[in-house]
């Protein structure tokens, strides 16, 4: 289709400049021809290419994003505003989404012959990693992020651009009838979608770690490659490790950025959450041989996951929802002072049990501390030396946890609303489940309005599980008392 010249009218909208021509659309600025129509944000239409040349995944790609913007919802893709008839003109008209592409952010450190910085970079990656994972609770994939899809606005939330390769699990796959297996952008697909994996949400995850890598380095981790043998090579091959190209490179981005690149999707984060947590919180990541690395690795370990790849095939995918179900982020509030052994024994026990259930869970253990208490700790010790021993006292009380196969975080708040903090926290880092005691959790005005969980509850950023105190003991040491004569020779448990 030829380029519409400004001006020109179309179903009711003005057509205003070509912002875009890419290889499969054109963009154009639009508003509505009649006055007194405000949606009350600015309008793109993207119209496909149709020509001669161009392939049939043109047109199935606007049929693609055509269901799933009528679908999405959310502050993380552009709100759908109308679309046209295929047979006559295809288009798609949505919001216009302000800010700067990441595309944009290379173009920029690449002119100025500078890098953004780790923090800089870490905010941008939590930014998309919370909206792909937005995606996939309703159940979507995007299977296509790259820097030029990916917007982030003024205030820095992410907006995730062009569906047209997207996967839903409760549409029809119109792209599982190519003829190529491998559908999507060479330089972010990951190694499973170059075999015709589909519908997995690590395959986002995948996407993002190669922007990571990319704005770390300047440089693209598996390159461009343009045969299917090439495509094939990520499937046992990873890439040099970044600080290798940029030697600035902190080690806990490193780990970040190779744990996203890892050939078997059982490595990588196992949802988006998880990795914006990390991203969130780089003090809380856990650096290991990923992140100290600055040798290639061995062609013994390449061999390996040679042999490995050569049996990986399509295979069908459960629901993205039920996925990131599965591997949940769970927060556990901890009361800093006025906890009893009863509350932290039964807080313990509740995490214990949800941890079980959920092998792949994360564990953010939170506790909320009151600025500008009179207590005797606060007043003989620096606002440092209070978080310190905050942190130790949450380190201790995890000691009875079994954390062999969970990842675990420990935060210290301050604030004098302990509800609205723990809400805020669960709220900001995509928390799943939300542990709490019964208790007060230890600020003496919340015995005279509404407590802590009683706030919570009345408006929960998430499911929340409140735990009533009780000591394993306590019918027992009733029993004891009564026969105590007859009982000298007994042990006494001693308290938590």
């Amino acid at each position: 289709m030829k380029l519409m010249t400004p001006g020109t009218e179309l179903d009711g909208f003005l057509i205003g400049d070509c912002l875009h021509a890419g290889g499969m659309a054109h963009i154009y600025a639009v508003t509505y021809a009649q006055p007194g129509h405000d949606p009350g944000f600015q309008m793109v239409m993207k119209v496909p290419r149709m020509t001669a040349g161009d392939g049939a995944e043109n047109i199935v790609s606007f049929e693609v994003e055509y269901q799933m913007l009528q679908v999405l919802s959310g502050e993380h893709v552009p709100r759908f505003v109308a679309a046209g008839d295929l047979a006559r003109v295809p288009y798609l008209v949505m919001e216009r989404i302000e800010g700067r592409s990441l595309q944009q952010w290379l173009d920029e450190a690449a002119r100025q012959r500078k890098r953004h910085t780790a923090q800089e970079i870490a905010r941008a990656g939590a930014a998309v990693a919370a909206a792909a994972h937005a995606l996939h609770q309703q159940d979507a994939v995007h299977l296509d992020l790259k820097p030029g899809n990916v917007m982030i606005r003024p205030d820095g939330r992410a907006v995730l651009l062009d569906f047209g390769l997207s996967w839903h699990a409760h549409y029809p796959d119109l792209l599982a009838e190519e003829t190529r297996l491998a559908v999507g952008s060479p330089p972010w697909m990951a190694p499973e979608q170059v075999v015709g994996v589909r519908g997995d949400p690590r395959s986002d995850v995948f996407a993002i770690g190669v922007m990571l890598y990319e704005l770390a380095t300047g440089e693209l981790p598996f390159g461009d490659p343009q045969t299917r043998g090439g495509l094939r090579q990520r499937m046992w091959m990873d890439p040099r490790p970044p600080r290798v190209h940029e030697p600035a490179t902190p080690a806990w981005l490193q780990e970040i950025i190779l744990r996203c690149l890892e050939p078997d999707a059982a490595l990588r984060y196992q949802s988006a959450a998880q990795l914006a947590f990390e991203l969130a919180h780089p003090d809380q990541v856990a650096v290991g041989e990923r992140g100290l690395r600055i040798r290639h690795t061995s062609w013994l370990a390449h061999l390996k996951l040679w042999v490995k790849a050569a049996g990986l095939h399509y295979h069908p995918c459960p629901l993205p929802s039920a996925q990131i179900d599965q591997v949940p982020i769970v927060m556990v509030a901890v009361p800093w002072r006025e906890a009893t052994d009863a509350t932290l024994y039964s807080l313990r026990r509740a995490t214990s049990r949800s941890l079980g259930v959920r092998p792949g869970a994360r564990l953010a253990c939170v506790t909320v501390v009151a600025p500008g208490d009179n207590d005797t700790t606060r007043a003989q010790a620096s606002e440092v030396a209070v978080h310190r021993l905050q942190l130790e006292r949450l380190h201790q009380w995890s000691q009875g946890l079994d954390l062999q196969l969970h990842q675990v975080s420990f935060h210290v708040l301050e604030s004098s609303d302990v509800a609205g903090a723990l809400m805020q926290y669960a709220k900001a880092n995509d928390v799943a489940l939300m542990i709490l005691g019964t208790a007060t959790h230890g600020l003496k005005l919340q015995r005279l309005i509404a407590t802590v969980p009683m706030r919570v509850a009345m408006d929960p950023p998430c499911s929340v599980m409140l735990v009533k105190p009780a000591l394993p003991f306590e019918r027992l040491a009733c029993s004891a008392g009564a026969s105590a004569a007859a009982t000298m020779g007994d042990a006494i448990v001693p308290p938590l």
